[in-house]
């Protein structure tokens, strides 16, 4: 009797370690699981913001402007409307500001790394803000889009974060020479890239 009872015990001991390690290797699977579902979405679930232009300098220029950061890149894809034909600059602007009529509250053109005014990847040197110039059709629309690495949304990288800064649209053409703006007229249109 007592061999029975050893041998039932054995079994039992047995069954218990291998639920156990079973438990365990499930727990380890499942953790898996949630690491690659996480890495999934944020490949499939990218960081999209959305702003609405507004009429500067008693203009009619109207748009949206849309941020999305995927894979390392920022892509900026804006629409306008209300331009008068031909080209004019965009830039990044240093404050989220558009409180004044002219746009004037933005402050200058964002330049973290304090490099001169230039055309974007000039050698000698450009402001992170200097996106540079599009054309308007007859009907006064417009499409940008424009995409880099030398920005991030919200990652706290001063030389890259792009939140708490301006989108400015000018009145006429940045020349990538004049300093520290490329006198790029009036500001037109104003939104602040604010998360």
């Amino acid at each position: 009797m007592k061999s029975i009872q050893a041998i039932a015990l054995a079994l039992l001991f047995i069954a218990a370690f291998s639920c156990k390690e079973a438990k365990k290797e499930t727990e380890e699977a499942t953790e898996e699981v949630e690491e690659t579902v996480d890495q999934v979405v944020e490949t499939l679930d990218p960081e999209v913001v959305t702003f609405t232009m507004e009429p500067k300098s008693d203009s009619n220029v109207n748009g949206e402007v849309v941020f999305t950061e995927e894979n390392g890149e920022v892509i900026m894809r804006a629409n306008f409307t209300g331009l008068d034909e031909g080209e004019h600059a965009i830039h990044l602007h240093e404050k989220a500001d558009c409180s004044s009529a002219d746009g004037k509250s933005t402050g200058g053109h964002w330049n973290p790394t304090k490099e001169p005014h230039g055309k974007w990847g000039s050698e000698e040197g450009y402001h992170k803000g200097d996106i540079g110039n599009f054309t308007a059709d007859t009907d006064g629309n417009a499409t940008v889009e424009f995409t880099t690495d030398e920005w991030c949304m919200g990652c706290g990288d001063d030389t890259k974060d792009i939140l708490g800064k301006a989108v400015i649209v000018h009145q006429g053409t940045d020349d990538f020479t004049s300093q520290p703006s490329g006198a790029a007229g009036a500001r037109i249109a104003c939104t602040g890239i604010i998360q």
